[in-house]
């Protein structure tokens, strides 16, 4: 079999010169032989859907290559094949083109199909590896990406998860795809990983996939079969980026091209590849100058689908004295709008139930006053299917999938036992965002909450269109099978013209904003009540505002949470339907947290966060212990360290150790204001976290 060999200092890489296949993957920086059996070599998969047959794929190893080009320094290698032949449909005039190009550390695959065939392309698997094995000395290989707050981590081995119903794939399956949220991936163990990610900011759709070949050994332990074949197949975990391009005939796309590049160590280091690559070209939002400090919200909900009617506006006063009387910097008011939270959309006019726009935009005025500021809960997603306007002003420009109709969301269930048995729930319909009527008809409905004096918008489900990829209806002016995140920020880049021209200290929050949105939000709000709770976001972005709910009556642990990874406080009694003297245990620890951190911002809340990266936190046994995070102070360079207990039970006796050798001097508790000597054991009651300076 002729090869040829590609390496630079994180990989090493065999090809297939005759059909293009890779061979061989091994990362440099590890010795990790991530693919070393040459005869499951894999360079492309293509699906050609023929009328009566849409399943039919182009298999890209049994292609014979036309041309091979080999750079003369090794570091670029360029196959074509200048037609196909498809598993069902025979020669099919379609051009591929796949160029390898390696940097200093990164293999960078460029893929770009010339569709001259009568059939559409519909989906192109690029780089396509075809083994994917686990290093003999770590106990688990894993498929880590973004999460909603945290990071998803799917077991590869010595199980593999299957994340897809069984009856519809041949083989346990693996599919990470929602784009762009799931922005780069990592094939990572405890020591060392192989990164994946984009190379250029483009939205087009594509995917994470794996999958295991031939299958489970035994379905109750999902385990991953230890020889390498069973069966009289080959064992083998199959991975690959898929793209979504729906070339026409006669159309030529370039597809976003794909990084690899291999690393030691643990997943921040595979972050810190984002993030140097993100550096380059995203500028993070300006922030609002109020919100720059230290400070803390409550969310209040006042109405429902279901007819709360909690609260006149006239009466949203008393809630602004309720929050100067505790320090509480905004409100994010919820349900305003007419028929309550998700009901309506995108109405943004206020429920008249609830009293007159005139009313509301009084209140805001007399809460603003109080030094409180009003962010008003928005959203732009949907629209709602059971109101008057939907069929005659919303459906032609909502998401349409292949067949003409538009998607569905099954929405949300509130308060009674009717809906909470989703029996009168009112369903919601993604709206398309590259229509320019719908455009210009959300610019309408913002426009509202400028009218009535907000001093924000809190946009709810901002990061995702439910399942919708792609649309397809060709009327609103873009292609067909446009991806569907394409205008997520042009939408605000709108909105922030029209709120500049009244208020240039106007406020973008949106809930768990994907890491691009950071370009024009300034808040990222979610939930992230969970111990094992990973911060990526707060990684990535170490010096953005995001935000966190606190629910619990006797809530330390998330208030040693906000501390720990820099989270701005929403407080939310009742799920966000009480009031802040509803549970003054919270809000009084709370409130001292905010004072600590107030005192030591330069470490606390200006520090660059660097969560354990650095230091190193052991209990009496020499046990790791979690959580605790580390912060680099900006004006002295030295670390501070934020460590919580979240046993409920028992104290707990710690040393710290930190990589540069700085040594720490003294620690004090989030409610006690006595410092202590750092020196020798840290001792850390249940439920209570201290600083280390």
């Amino acid at each position: 079999m002729p090869v040829v060999t590609l390496e630079n200092k994180t990989l090493k890489m065999e090809f297939n010169t005759v059909n293009g296949a890779l061979t061989r993957l091994t990362s440099k920086v590890t010795g990790w032989e991530l693919l070393n059996r040459p005869q499951l070599g894999l360079s492309f998969r293509m699906m050609v859907p023929l009328p009566g047959k849409r399943n039919n794929d182009v298999i890209g190893e049994k292609q014979a290559v036309t041309s091979c080009l080999v750079a003369k320094n090794k570091k670029e290698i360029t196959f074509v094949w200048d037609g196909v032949t498809s598993e069902f449909g025979g020669f099919h005039k379609i051009k591929v083109t796949i160029k390898i190009k390696l940097t200093d550390k990164q293999a960078i695959y460029y893929s770009t199909i010339k569709n001259d065939s009568s059939y559409m392309v519909e989906n192109f698997y690029c780089p396509y590896i075809g083994d994917i094995q686990h290093p003999k000395n770590d106990e688990w290989t894993k498929f880590t990406f973004p999460g909603y707050s945290s990071v998803n981590d799917w077991s590869l081995w010595p199980e593999f998860i299957n994340t897809k119903g069984y009856f519809g794939v041949d083989y346990p399956i693996q599919i990470c795809g929602n784009f762009p949220y799931q922005v780069f991936i990592l094939l990572r163990t405890p020591t060392q990983g192989l990164y994946m990610g984009p190379a250029t900011n483009s939205c087009d759709t594509h995917a994470w996939h794996a999958e295991l070949r031939p299958g489970w050994s035994s379905e109750m332990e999902k385990k991953v079969p230890e020889t390498l074949t069973m069966a009289g197949k080959d064992v083998h975990t199959r991975f690959g980026a898929i793209h979504i391009p729906y070339i026409n005939p006669g159309e030529t796309r370039e597809l976003t091209p794909i990084v690899l590049q291999a690393y030691k160590g643990g997943w921040h280091v595979g972050a810190d590849i984002y993030k140097e690559w993100q550096s380059k070209w995203l500028k993070t939002s300006k922030k609002a100058s109020w919100a720059k400090g230290v400070h803390s919200w409550l969310q209040l909900h006042i109405n429902s689908p279901e007819d709360e009617l909690r609260m006149k506006f006239k009466d949203l006063p008393k809630v602004g004295e309720e929050c100067a009387r505790h320090g509480i910097a905004a409100i994010q008011l919820v349900g305003w709008n007419d028929g309550g939270q998700d009901q309506g959309n995108p109405s943004h006019d206020p429920d008249p139930r609830l009293g007159t726009f005139e009313e509301l935009k009084e209140a805001i005025v007399k809460i603003h006053a109080m030094g409180v500021k009003v962010i008003l809960f928005a959203k732009f997603t949907w629209a709602d299917q059971g109101t008057k306007d939907f069929v005659k002003k919303y459906k032609k420009l909502t998401i349409k999938d292949p067949y003409g109709n538009h998607y569905y969301h099954p929405g949300y269930q509130y308060q009674t036992a009717t809906q909470l048995m989703d029996i009168n729930t009112k369903r919601l319909i993604p709206m398309c965002l590259q229509d320019k009527e719908y455009l210009k008809l959300c610019n309408k409905e913002f426009q509202k909450t400028l009218d009535l004096g907000a001093a924000g918008i809190l946009f709810d489900e901002c990061f995702h269109h439910h399942s919708t990829q792609a649309c397809f209806d060709m009327s609103h002016g873009h292609r067909y099978g446009a991806p569907v995140y394409a205008n997520d920020r042009q939408l605000i880049k709108n909105f922030r013209k029209l709120s500049d021209k009244v208020n240039k200290d106007f406020l973008y929050a949106g809930e768990a904003i994907y890491f691009w949105e950071f370009e024009t939000y300034e808040n990222s709000y979610f939930r992230s009540g969970e111990r094992g709770h990973t911060p990526i976001s707060r990684y990535i972005f170490p010096t953005a505002n995001i935000m966190t709910a606190i629910t619990g009556f006797e809530d330390r642990n998330m208030v040693n949470q906000c501390l720990l990874y820099k989270y701005v406080i929403s407080h939310e009694p009742y799920n966000f339907k009480g009031h802040l003297d509803d549970y003054p245990v919270t809000l009084e620890y709370a409130k001292k947290m905010d004072v600590l951190r107030t005192e030591l911002a330069d470490y606390f809340w200006h520090g660059e966060f660097r969560d354990t990266v650095g230091v190193s936190v052991k209990d009496a046994k020499g046990k790791a212990h979690h959580p605790y995070t580390s912060f680099i102070n900006r004006k002295t360079k030295k670390l501070g360290v934020a460590i919580a207990n979240y046993n409920n039970k028992k104290a707990v006796s710690l040393k710290i150790k930190a990589d540069n050798g700085q040594s720490f001097k003294k620690y004090r508790l989030v409610d006690g204001g006595e410092w202590k000597n750092a020196s020798g054991k840290i001792v850390v009651p249940a439920e209570s976290a201290v600083v280390v300076i």
